[in-house]
């Protein structure tokens, strides 16, 4: 008898959080059931193990043909297809042969079932693309395009695993070229910028985020001609109020960064903080930081310091921090000589009937002035209940939009104005009016909010105020992560993150506390350029921008994620050596530190096998290995297993480097006396390039989430350098990846985060 789905589905390896996300879904459910069912009478007694279950739940999720399901599981179970490569192309086969009966031979040739690649094989293949590339590479160095020798290698090897043939890479260009010198990391950069009505090509050699924002500058309209701009619109007053304008800035570029403080910023707010402080500050301006605070009903108190925090910690400093509360009467003055002169009026239209794309126009559009008046300022008195009543204005948007709301009632409690008032502005009221308070040059907005442009100039123009210029640019989006404020919340009261700042979400909060340096999240706003196109990026390219300041910045230690005890019998009882590690081996100039070295050490399990295989450059019991920095050779003389037959602890013995017989092939790294800490593997969240696409992923985005997003590993051993680390330093584990300090860390238990892996793994492109 079949136990129970939610045991069932953990018992193949999905999280309990993932194993209930999948009940949700019906037509999943049902599908793995059978999918897992059907395994379990082709292995038998064995019963399917988490590889294969994992498998199993990614074909289940993917397949759009359910008559196929029986196929795809026969070919996993019988370990036919076992990677996810030649599950993806066995998915792409059957959804381009959707006819019986399939063609078993054609089938398996095109998934490579049955291909194995050996090591030996990529060491050839890439020993003969490195060859043929040799001249090249030793002209250009590490900036010859190393991707060429990936794509080379894998022509031939479709099947091999490709982070093995990135890591064969990788080792045979440093024995060619040896390691980077600093002509090497000098960077070289190519970045695109667009504008509303130009664009243009910067060649950059090594400039700065603000170079680039100074080039903008050359193309956006300077402060006090925005006539000058396509589609701005000329009043006779405009002259005038320009003038007026200058003579209050005297000619100073002025930005403002206006969220609203009902949420965490995001990877994309990061691209809006870099462009309109940046821009301000690159040419002598000022950026204000304005909370766009009309909506008490969202508004909590801690998300005004938190984006006060964040953009602070991407190095900028308001020259002024505001809010569109500050101006609630000067707005409400405004919104009664709109009125006034017969541009706005006082509606009744319920909100359900406002909805959709061809609403019915208002009744009351054309109702006596005076009479708007009346109503207005009894709405402004409380004498209307929530949705009673509204102000709207008389325009037709570009999409058509017509006469959008400009103030609507809420009995909810300001957190700056308390009670005072029970009517509160909109943003397409309280944009440009706020902006024109303000006396600011460029009004800097994401390209969704070009159908508002032609009601901001509107609005200015028919209250004879000084009237800013729209400039628009394309938003920046990540893939395989969702930034919605809502399906945030919904993600964090699932259980799937612990809150905002969980590292595997892409808010800021969340970056900073994964590991993530400010100066990468600017170089990648800076990469990505100012589009006019919506920009949707891969994860990959911010952690190699992370990686880039990593590199540069994080110091080296040593940590040993899962230990194995090495005991060096020919030291005696009681030593202790110190042992000096640099922090930047390629820069020794920039500090060290020590750490003890005594007759007891621990290395990585991985770092020793028991049986001898070509291709293993580490430890075995016939094969020495380096311990780095310490200048010791180990060699193994006895192998202590448990009763379980696993080993558990090593007796080495050791020599000078100098006095080993011939130099190791490979140098590892170790722990002495060390500090336990528990170490957190971040993967990421989502199991889809686009989680929110119903045809990518039609059981929703809380559907697919990855079951192996967080690996949480508790007895790993750090060396002593690390233990005064503070909250959110950052280091360099040798041969295991970046981290950092989480802030969960107490005195007896320090807690780091992988912020990225040393290399990046090419499965992700």
């Amino acid at each position: 008898m079949m136990a129970d789905p939610l045991t069932l589905f953990t018992s193949i390896g999905l999280s309990e959080q993932k194993a209930k996300e999948t009940l949700k879904n019906d037509a999943l459910c049902s599908a793995l059931k059978d999918a897992i069912a059907q395994a379990q009478r082709v292995l038998g007694a064995a019963g399917v193990d988490k590889a294969t279950g994992t498998l199993l739940y990614t074909m289940t999720s993917r397949l759009r043909d359910p008559k196929r399901l029986g196929f795809l599981t026969d070919h996993i179970a019988q370990r036919k297809i076992c990677t996810e490569l030649q599950l993806a192309a066995a998915l792409e086969f059957v959804k381009s042969h959707p006819q019986d009966p399939i063609n078993q031979q054609e089938f398996e040739s095109l998934c490579g079932v049955g291909v194995v690649i050996t090591p030996e094989q990529i060491e050839d293949k890439v020993e003969k693309v490195i060859k043929k590339h040799k001249d090249q590479l030793l002209l250009e160095r590490y900036r010859f395009n190393m991707g060429l020798l990936m794509g080379e290698a894998r022509g031939g090897l479709m099947w091999a695993d490709g982070k093995m043939i990135k890591n064969e890479v990788d080792m045979q260009v440093l024995h060619l070229l040896g390691p980077k010198t600093e002509a090497d990391l000098e960077k070289k950069t190519k970045v695109t910028f667009h504008t509303a009505q130009h664009s243009w090509e910067l060649k950059i050699e090594g400039r700065s985020l603000m170079d680039e924002l100074r080039g903008v500058a050359l193309n956006f309209h300077k402060p006090g001609e925005n006539y000058k701009t396509e589609g701005y619109v000329v009043t006779p007053k405009t002259m005038d109020l320009l003038k007026q304008h200058l003579e209050f800035t005297g000619g100073q570029i002025r930005t403002r960064f206006p969220p609203e403080p009902n949420g965490i910023l995001h990877i994309g707010h990061a691209k809006a903080i870099n462009f309109n402080f940046g821009y301000a500050k690159a040419n002598d301006g000022i950026c204000y930081l304005r909370y766009d605070d009309t909506n008490p009903e969202k508004e909590e108190e801690k998300y005004f310091t938190a984006i006060k925090d964040m953009v602070e910690w991407l190095g900028y400093k308001p020259y002024e921090i505001t809010h569109a509360s500050d101006n609630f009467q000067r707005l409400y003055d405004l919104a009664v000589d709109l009125i006034r002169r017969g541009h706005a009026y006082v509606c009744h239209q319920r909100g359900e009937e406002l909805k959709g794309h061809n609403p019915p126009p208002s009744p009351w559009r054309e109702r006596p002035v005076e009479e708007s008046l009346v109503l207005f300022d009894r709405m402004r008195r409380g004498l209307f209940a929530e949705g009673e009543a509204t102000v709207r204005m008389k325009i037709v948007m570009e999409d058509g939009k017509m006469d959008p709301v400009a103030y609507r009632i809420k009995y909810t409690a300001h957190h700056r104005t308390g009670d005072a008032w029970c009517i509160y502005p909109t943003y397409d009221y309280t944009h440009c009016l706020c902006d024109s308070i303000e006396n600011i040059t460029h009004s800097l907005c994401t390209k969704e909010f070009q159908a508002r442009r032609s009601s901001y100039f509107w609005l200015c123009n028919a209250l004879d105020v000084y009237c800013p210029v729209q400039w628009e640019y394309g938003r920046l989006n990540l893939t395989y992560t969702v930034v919605s404020k809502r399906k945030i919340i919904k993600l964090v009261e699932e259980g799937t993150v612990r809150d905002w700042d969980d590292p595997r979400l892409f808010t800021l909060t969340a970056l900073r506390r994964r590991g993530f340096p400010s100066e990468a999240i600017n170089n990648f706003c800076a990469k990505v350029g100012v589009t006019v196109a919506q920009a949707t990026m891969e994860p990959h390219m911010l952690e190699s921008c992370v990686r880039d300041v990593l590199n540069d910045h994080a110091p080296r230690a040593m940590a040993v994620l899962e230990p194995l005890k090495v005991t060096i019998t020919n030291l005696p009882e009681g030593i202790r050596n110190d042992v000096r590690v640099p922090d930047f081996p390629a820069n020794e100039f920039m500090g060290s530190h020590v750490v003890p070295f005594t007759r007891t050490i621990f290395i990585e399990q991985s770092d020793f096998r028991e049986m001898m295989e070509k291709g293993y450059k580490r430890l075995t019991p016939d094969q020495p290995v380096g311990l780095r920095h310490a200048g010791y050779v180990i060699s193994v003389q006895k192998v202590i297993k448990d009763a379980q037959g696993r080993v558990v602890e090593l007796e080495v013995h050791c020599c000078s480097s100098n006095e080993a017989a011939e130099k190791p092939k490979a140098f590892i790294h170790w722990v002495s006396e060390p500090q336990k800490c528990e170490i957190r593997l971040y993967e990421r969240l989502f199991l889809h390039k686009n989680p929110e696409d119903p045809s990518e992923v039609p059981g929703g985005f809380l559907s697919d989430i990855n079951p192996n997003s967080l690996q949480v590993i508790d007895s790993a051993l750090v060396d002593i350098s690390v233990s005064k680390a503070k909250v959110f330093d950052k280091f360099q584990f040798e041969r295991v990846g970046y981290f950092a300090l989480d802030p969960d860390s107490t005195a007896d238990k320090l807690v780091f985060n992988r912020t990225v892996t040393l290399k990046e793994d090419p499965g992700k492109m």
